[in-house]
């Protein structure tokens, strides 16, 4: 048996060194433990000599090296975590040759609203070149749904997305506006928890208390017998008698309740607390600790009921806490019930549906709502548009990605978004809908809801997988409008089905070009190599795909990015309620409307940040051109080996890139110069700061519980959607593709740790510990 040194404190580092603060009024204590004591037994121990609750506070144990092992690692070695078994026989495998004492310290619990306030974060969207959850369909049929350019041949004259971030920009975290929205929740409802956690242990039942009815009792019953852990039967309930005792034979334990006079309030007239049954076998029943009583204690007194909670962090909580053992699915239906008690059950989502749309549309003014039914008042469409993107779009460009992805939650569905970009290259999300699937019907209804925001018009751009079904509705609704496929999903087409990355080269390069020579030649290069690749793409429609052949303005819009980057952003939220997932994207506008608005009234220059940057570049190119003026308003601009007229009055390049972006190339920069001709006054006024800010003024509204509600819109009845539940673990992702594994290979492999220690740099072979 060996006796360990324990000295309560706290760590600091100090330049590079990590010094340990001892706890005066603690101190130390010494603590024997052998090969056979357990971890767990161990910090039990600690906790128990210390006087600690361990309810309230975290314990870390760590310790410092000897010297002679020191002499081997870094000066800023940070000192060594115990935290399991593993760990702990490791140190006292150390402890019998070296005199090494371990240092305690112990951390203040966050409480749920708390953790999750630091958990979310506050910056703008940034388009992110990930597709998720996305369902390309192909000529043939052929399905594929990866973004990510892994072969790295992505031009950088399309992605201006990271121009447009403010310097001091923290990027947007997954799901972070589901983080707000738990945050949000749990800060009101903190102010109502019952008790706390040393109050529900000392709790106990007197003669005299009263309870708001039969069923409150009960419930405190329930969880006083699980904190308790014993059990107990009902004896005798009425509407006027309540009558419990102890499982077992022959114990005493019991209590009797019943109303006084007319009251409905349950009054204890009878409570016995001795139990005079074996302390054995009094646990080995639990017939109280249901999921719904689990879910109760976890949500008032452990907390953490956001996306990123797992069933085994509630097993592991509640063990800590209440000493209970419950397996993967008992710990799963017990967070599902501390999550419907916090956000609702889904159920109560499609109730509260009508009242939520009346009450958001009147607190944002021209919002457009849409919700419709089925014959047996069971949902079937939502179509959702605040009033302050319909006021903000005249300020976008004429370009529209639209984009769905699938539901996580109990009755599934597919999201629905509509977006576009605003000039400083940031998304600009327009609608949301939510349907029960892809097909002709939904996406076709979808149109038409949004084409009373968006009305038909040969200047507008609609860009979109190849999903059959969108094609078809864009051609009922939007008949005048140019249709472009993103060009990703394209290249993952081709290279799934034709292998060689010599051709996928030579697509993207003629998707990419600016001029139809440039791209004609490409394509007849690509005929000569594979016909069968040339022939695929002509039945793609050249005019859908490449930005040569695009019948209207596409700008630098080639791929459904930015709609993806909205479904990413909204991916914690797809599993919640369907109030809360409208609520989140409430959120989420809200913070961007307002930090934008903002970052667009700071903004020094005429042009955005994003232009201002993506002008920058170009500049350095600009000065090693030299310029001929032809006329009052040509000019001929010549480099190493290219010859370019550039038409500063009608805004033209014969390079076809001041065209289509509506932005000066290198060769119009030049030009200008040379005419001593502001390059500002040849941006098109998308780009300009005063749009930006104009598209971001109206402020997106939280609703206003204080608005009465119409008789007609309380009366409406939405019922959930019929679906079939299928068996087993509910999928929260779709299956990858054999080129999407073969991606994540070549991604950078993660820097592996010792077993023993921990510590990257040695496995467990070579670990110093040893």
């Amino acid at each position: 048996m060996e006796h360990i040194v324990l000295v309560c404190g706290k760590w600091k580092v100090e330049k590079t060194r990590w010094l340990f603060e001892v706890d005066n009024e603690r101190g130390s204590i010494l603590v024997a433990a052998n090969e056979n004591t357990r971890f767990e037994d161990f910090v039990e121990i600690i906790f128990e000599d210390y006087e600690v609750d361990f309810a309230d506070y975290d314990l870390e144990l760590r310790y410092v090296l000897p010297k002679r092992n020191l002499q081997k690692q870094s000066i800023d070695t940070p000192p060594v975590k115990i935290g399991n078994d593993r760990q702990f026989h490791a140190f006292l495998g150390l402890y019998k040759d070296e005199n090494v004492r371990i240092c305690v310290e112990f951390k203040a619990k966050k409480i749920a609203g708390e953790r999750a306030a630091e958990d979310q974060k506050q910056p703008k969207e940034r388009d992110e070149l990930l597709c998720e959850d996305e369902e390309d369909t192909d000529e043939e049929g052929d399905r594929f749904d990866y973004c990510d350019d892994s072969d790295g041949e992505t031009s950088d004259d399309e992605n201006f997305t990271t121009y447009g971030i403010p310097p001091d920009h923290v990027e947007e975290v997954q799901g972070s506006c589901t983080n707000m929205l738990y945050a949000q929740v749990l800060k009101t409802q903190e102010r109502e928890s019952p008790m706390s956690l040393l109050d529900l242990r000392s709790f106990k039942f007197a003669v005299g208390q009263s309870y708001d009815s039969k069923d409150a009792l009960e419930t405190r019953l329930k969880i006083y017998s699980v904190v308790q852990r014993f059990d107990f039967d009902v004896d005798k309930s009425t509407k006027k008698l309540f009558r419990v005792k102890c499982w077992l034979e022959g114990c005493t334990w019991n209590l009797r309740a019943s109303p006084v006079g007319e009251s409905s309030k349950f009054t204890i007239r009878v409570y016995v607390d001795e139990h005079t049954c074996s302390v054995t076998e009094r646990p080995s029943r639990s017939r109280q600790a249901t999921p719904d009583i689990l879910g109760l204690l976890y949500k008032d007194y452990v907390g953490g009921v956001e996306p990123s909670v797992l069933p085994s962090h509630v097993s592991t909580a509640m063990n800590m806490s209440f000493r209970i053992k419950m397996d993967y699915w008992k710990a799963r239906r017990t967070l599902q019930a501390a999550r419907d008690l916090v956000m609702g059950t889904s159920e109560s989502g499609y109730q509260e549906l009508p009242t939520y749309l009346h009450k958001i549309g009147m607190s944002n003014p021209g919002t457009l709502t849409r919700l419709e039914v089925d014959t047996n008042n069971r949902f079937k469409y939502l179509f959702l548009a605040f009033g302050a993107s319909i006021t903000g779009f005249p300020f976008m460009r004429k370009v529209v990605v639209v984009d769905g992805t699938f539901l996580q939650g109990k009755y599934k569905g597919t999201l629905l978004i509509a977006t576009s970009q605003d000039g400083n290259f940031q998304i600009f999300p327009i609608a949301f809908a939510v349907v029960d699937t892809e097909n002709d019907e939904s996406w076709t209804w979808f149109f038409r809801q949004l084409s009373r925001v968006i009305p038909d018009d040969e200047g507008l751009a609609l860009i979109s997988d190849r999903h059959k079904s969108i094609e078809k509705a864009i051609a009922v609704v939007y008949p005048l409008a140019s249709r472009g496929i993103c060009t990703y999903h394209l290249y993952k087409n081709i290279l799934l089905r034709y292998r060689g990355r010599d051709l996928f080269g030579f697509v993207k390069k003629a998707a990419n070009s600016f001029r139809l020579t440039d791209f004609q030649a490409t394509f007849e290069r690509i005929k000569e190599i594979n016909p069968d690749l040339h022939a695929y793409l002509e039945r793609a429609d050249v005019r859908k795909w490449a930005r040569a052949h695009f019948r209207g303005d596409r700008y630098n819009l080639l791929t459904s990015n930015i709609a993806e980057s909205i479904n990413r952003a909204l991916s914690g939220a797809r599993s919640l309620p369907i109030v809360h997932l409208l609520e989140s994207i409430r959120l989420m506008m809200t913070r961007w409307f307002a930090t934008r608005k903002h970052d667009a009234e700071l903004m020094k220059t005429s042009l955005t940040r994003g232009v201002e940057k993506m002008l920058e570049g170009r500049i350095p190119i600009a000065d090693l051109l030299k310029v001929q003026a032809i006329d009052s308003d040509q000019s001929q601009v010549k480099g190493v080996s290219s010859l370019h007229v550039v038409n500063l009055t009608e805004k033209t390049c014969s390079c076809r890139r001041f065209d289509l972006e509506k932005l000066p190339c290198a060769h119009a920069i030049a030009a200008a110069e040379a005419r001593k001709i502001s390059c500002i006054s040849l941006c098109h006024r998308y780009y300009r700061k005063q749009y930006l800010y104009n598209a971001y003024f109206s402020a997106v509204m939280p609703k206003d519980d204080a608005v009465p509600v119409p008789e007609e819109v309380a009366k409406k009845i939405c019922l959930p959607p019929a679906v079939r539940q299928p068996p087993g673990r509910p999928k929260k992702s779709r299956y990858k593709s054999i080129l999407e594994k073969v991606a994540d290979k070549k991604r950078p492999r993660k820097e592996h740790t010792c077993r023993t220690c921990y510590q990257t740099g040695h496995n467990s072979k070579t670990c110093p510990l040893k």
